[in-house]
Parts: C-alpha cells; sequence; structure tokens
C-alpha cells in the first residue's frame, strides 16, 4: 500500500518513518504525478502559509483539491490540519487552504514557539491508553460542522483531532512524540478505500 507525504516543506520524515514502521510504502510526493501514485497523502507539521505558497508554486493545489473531492483519504497534522480545513481564522494576507475538512482552525491558537506544550489526551476511538501529544505553534479547532467527529479534546473542551469522511486532522504532532496509532488508524482508512 503506497502513502504519500506532502514534502514540500515542514516535518516529512518523521511521517515517512512512521508509516514505513506501520507497513506501508511511505513515498514523499512533490509533483501531481507523484500524487496519482498513491492512496492516500499525509500532510505533514510546518508553516501553513509557506505549505500553501510552495502547493500553488509546485502545481499540487488543484491536484490535491481534486484527490480530496475524489475521497482520496487524507491525515493533516498541525499545519496539515489547517490546509485541510474549509474556514482559516488568523491566516496571513492571501493565504488558502486545500479544504474538505468543514471546519474554522485559529492559526498557531497557543502562542508561539515557546509556548509549545505537550499533554496526554483521551482519545475512545484509539483505546483506553492516552494519546501523549506534541503542540508545536498548534491550531485549534473553533468551529465544527454537523459532519465531523470530534476524537479527541484539551481538558478545557478545545477541540484539536477531527475525522470526516476519509479526512483525519490532529493539531498536535504524534510523529514526533512516538506516538503511532493516529497513523495506523490512517493506514487503515487508506487500506479500507
Amino acid at each position: 500500500m503506497r502513502i504519500g507525504v506532502l514534502a514540500l516543506q515542514g516535518d516529512v520524515r518523521e511521517h515517512l518513518r512512521v508509516l514505513t514502521a506501520l507497513g506501508a510504502e511511505a513515498v514523499a510526493v512533490r509533483r501531481p504525478d507523484e500524487l496519482r501514485s498513491v492512496r492516500g497523502l499525509v500532510l505533514p507539521g510546518g508553516e501553513s502559509s509557506v505549505i500553501d505558497k510552495l502547493s500553488r508554486a509546485f502545481g499540487m493545489q488543484h491536484p490535491i483539491r481534486e484527490a480530496i473531492s475524489s475521497g482520496m483519504p487524507m491525515y493533516g497534522t498541525c499545519a496539515g490540519m489547517i490546509l485541510l480545513a474549509d474556514r482559516i481564522t488568523d491566516g496571513i494576507v492571501g493565504q488558502e487552504t486545500f479544504g474538505g475538512l468543514d471546519i474554522t482552525v485559529r492559526r498557531n491558537a497557543f502562542g508561539s514557539q515557546s509556548d509549545s506544550f505537550e499533554t496526554d489526551l483521551d482519545v475512545p476511538v484509539l483505546g483506553d491508553i492516552p494519546v501523549h501529544a506534541a503542540f508545536i505553534r498548534a491550531p485549534l479547532v473553533t468551529r465544527t460542522g454537523d459532519d465531523v467527529e470530534v476524537l479527541a479534546r484539551l481538558d478545557d473542551g478545545g477541540v484539536v483531532a477531527v475525522r470526516q469522511g476519509a479526512l483525519l486532522a490532529t493539531s498536535f504532532h504524534p510523529e514526533v512524540s512516538g506516538e503511532s496509532r493516529f497513523h495506523q488508524l490512517f493506514v487503515d482508512t487508506v487500506r479500507a478505500s
């Protein structure tokens, strides 16, 4: 099973490593022909505005939007969540998303790099053992549509993991904290598609 990681900017290697450890054929995706060769795509953490600009420069924005529309499974972490959101607040002037998830996200909702933190989250869909989550200049979901399933919340109720159809997104970086269950959930989604 061939799964891609959008390799324009961000923590690409970490995602490739986790997917490979789970038995997927994980490949870097930079061009439309590489996107056509995969069954699912991870949108990594990084800088959402930079990934947006590079996706346009590399001719990837429209092919990714078309892949989402055609039902290709995608998993966005941190900046990837922002890119999958239909609506964004606090974006830079002219910033666009790929869309697909009926959510509104706020960029850098927890502050700057120095405000990064780690915490344990209850994620019932992944079992009883809490998920150790690393939040690095993370977004926060401020609104969800009716068809969006909330998978995890912070203690204050803030939404940090969602799923809608074949699209999965987390505010945090499981690939950084050694957590593989979200990637396994994504691999299972790709396998079932």
